[in-house]
């Protein structure tokens, strides 16, 4: 189940005692500082995997390995993955939680074997789970955000919303809490052109999800003229089932995230704009947090990046993009 990441390449040959190195150095093979675990919601969400990259890169520079695995959002999956890693002896725990309650238990245990845990992108809640530092989004912020583009993208006609949520994760909450924050202040100053949030329903923060709850909620409020999506692969699920209903000119979107499909997609006209984060940072500051904090040195315990606005503008003089 585990993934050793920075492997030698395919040209190192073993040496004596079982480790590698280039060929022809003769010195000693690099000893490492220790093994930092990172189990994510699920790596088939690529927000997960940049940030696992950065972890990777950011602790092989400092001298640490990486063991990165995929819970595949599985809380029980998740919780034996904090097993193997007590097990094998990791010096610290990076966790995005699959269930920020549930993950609790597992957490406890690491923290009565003395290996710190970290948080990154969203928090645990879980009672007495002691969390030694959280690298994350201003996600209420960045909820915000969603908001003042929800209110663009309507205009001053309005109109009804549904919104995607994913309320296991504490981040999409704050997501969510921030989002109506702007809409109910914009609604409090207007007599007509309200926005109308008709429906909250589970997008799972998949495309399989928000599909299928954007074409229940099709069923339900075919007047529809907005959606609100907690991260990208829900708003791109959720295109699918507008575009099946042939109501893409109707219906509006707004993401989260700012994955490259996500961005692809605000480029091609699916999605309005995303508040976008960035996983990048996220991942080397937590590892830059362990460090600092194996070594007896202050940090910030819970470091929020605040999300910027990615539009139509923004996509089409981005260069990562076609």
């Amino acid at each position: 189940m585990f993934a050793l990441t920075g492997c030698s390449p395919s040209s190192d040959k073993p040496a004596a005692d079982g480790s590698t190195k280039a060929s022809g150095d003769t010195s000693a093979p690099a000893k490492t500082k220790g093994t930092i675990a990172y189990t994510p919601l699920t790596l088939s969400n690529p927000f997960f995997k940049v940030i696992g990259d950065h972890i990777t890169a950011e602790a092989a520079k400092n001298g640490y390995d990486t063991l990165m695995v995929d819970p595949d959002m599985d809380v029980k999956k998740q919780s034996d993955q904090f097993d193997d890693f007590i097990s094998s002896g990791v010096i610290a725990i990076i966790l995005v939680p699959c269930d920020r309650l549930s993950i609790g238990p597992a957490v406890k245990l690491a923290n009565a074997k003395g290996i710190p845990v970290f948080t990154v992108d969203a928090k645990c809640a879980a009672e007495g789970a002691e969390i030694a530092g959280h690298v994350g989004t201003d996600n209420f912020q960045g909820g915000e955000l969603a908001g003042q583009a929800m209110i663009k993208a309507l205009g001053e006609n309005g109109g009804k919303v549904l919104i995607l949520d994913f309320k296991k994760a504490h981040s999409c909450v704050l997501r969510v809490a921030g989002f109506k924050k702007v809409i109910n202040a914009h609604n409090s100053s207007r007599t007509t052109g309200k926005i109308e949030i008709v429906a909250e329903l589970n997008g799972n923060g998949a495309r399989t999800e928000g599909y299928q709850s954007t074409a229940d909620a099709l069923q339900a409020h075919d007047d529809l003229d907005a959606v609100f999506a907690i991260n990208d692969p829900s708003a791109l699920g959720a295109y699918t089932a507008i575009e099946e209903a042939k109501k893409q000119d109707q219906i509006k979107i707004i993401g989260f995230d700012g994955q490259l499909d996500g961005k692809q997609g605000i480029k091609d006209g699916k999605i309005f704009a995303d508040p976008i984060q960035h996983p990048d940072k996220m991942g080397q500051q937590i590892v830059q947090n362990i460090i600092r904090y194996l070594a007896g040195e202050e940090y910030e315990k819970d470091a929020l990046i605040p999300a910027t606005l990615y539009d139509k503008a923004a996509a089409d003089q981005d260069p990562e993009l076609n």
